[in-house]
């Protein structure tokens, strides 16, 4: 199993997360062929929304990927690639700076997640994830 980041702005992993679905990179193959069934996912939210949402910086999502199934969706003139999750129902965002990561430790840290999609230490993705379920829990 790994554990993996995406990166994608609240209104989009709402989105996603009511669907059951992970997106990522605008609908790229790439990243998502990259997942496999069983691994752990977060996604990270920048921001609010893609154009002119408000600075966030927190995690939006927990999961798990349900199977190895790759797909295109039809949404008219935009066909973006897709996974299934299976997400955590109860969890709270969580800003990333409040939590320590190997992922955060060093300067510039944030230039890697222009990538749209990182892996994870187990450590980083259970202290996330212990997080997430905790503030849910307030």
């Amino acid at each position: 199993m790994t554990n993996w980041l995406g990166v994608v702005c609240r209104d989009h992993v709402q989105r996603g997360v009511a669907l059951g679905i992970a997106q990522l990179g605008h609908g790229k193959r790439d990243g998502l062929a990259r997942l496999a069934a069983g691994d752990g996912f977060v996604y990270y939210s920048p921001r609010t929304s893609l154009r002119d949402g408000k600075p966030l910086q927190a995690f939006t999502a927990l999961g798990v990927l349900a199977d190895d199934e790759l797909w295109q969706a039809d949404e008219g003139d935009f066909h973006p690639w897709r996974r299934r999750v299976d997400y955590v129902a109860e969890v709270r965002e969580t800003p990333i700076r409040s939590l320590g990561l190997e992922l955060t430790a060093q300067p510039g840290w944030g230039f890697q997640l222009r990538r749209g999609l990182v892996r994870l230490t187990d450590d980083d993705f259970a202290r996330i994830g212990a997080a997430m379920r905790a503030g849910a829990a307030a």
